[in-house]
């Protein structure tokens, strides 16, 4: 475990900031698989949140992960990349969709894209990357998701993350780069193809 403030009684778990490169290489000691969450989860300022924690933290966790011999790594994305389909309807959007990201957020996000896929040529390393659907973090998101039906078709629920996670963590070591989205079941019409989540990685939403 690693997080801002001290969490769960786990062991080795290490507080720190993903900018705090020396508290990475503590929490990376010994780690086969890095599950990477972490990340200003929306748009926010860009020169005082999102470059340090979804670029610069970006950076930091890889090379600390890549050095450390992490055999997997699942890197959480955002459906945002892939916005405007969504927003005309031209749906389901699949994983080779050309990007088009919403805004500098999800910018951020291809970036953490790019350089998984180099990491998974250059160094072989497993890399999965979850375009994660709306998973929300306040009552106001859960309102909002309630009075939209575009939102209740991308929603993911923290269990369904959770078994989403525990499928890609236990995936064969077969699967070398993948691309997936990663929702739950749709209320209204399927927003995202899931197939290769379900094929490749045996994820199936139950919420």
């Amino acid at each position: 475990g690693f997080d801002r403030v001290p969490g769960p009684d786990l062991p080795g778990f290490v507080a720190g900031s993903v900018t705090d490169r020396a508290a990475l290489d503590r929490a990376m000691d010994g780690m086969e698989c890095l599950v990477h969450l972490a990340a200003t989860p929306d748009d926010a300022d860009f020169l005082t949140e999102l470059l340090p924690n979804n670029l610069l933290g970006v950076y930091h966790v890889l090379e600390s992960a890549r050095l450390a011999g992490v055999r997997r790594m699942i890197l959480a994305s955002s459906g945002q990349v892939n916005w405007w389909q969504g927003q005309r309807g031209e749906l389901p959007v699949h994983p080779d969709d050309p990007p088009t990201p919403r805004s500098w957020y999800a910018a951020t996000k291809l970036f953490l894209e790019g350089i998984g896929r180099s990491i998974a040529e250059v160094h072989g390393i497993s890399v999965i990357v979850a375009r994660l659907g709306w998973c929300p973090r306040t009552p106001d998101q859960c309102q909002e998701i309630a009075d939209a039906e575009w939102a209740q078709d991308v929603y993911i629920s923290p269990g369904d993350v959770g078994r989403f996670i525990a499928c890609a963590v236990e995936a064969p070591d077969t699967v070398r780069h993948l691309v997936v989205y990663a929702a739950g079941r749709p209320r209204h019409r399927q927003h995202f193809d899931m197939t290769s989540a379900r094929e490749l990685l045996g994820f199936e939403p139950r919420d």
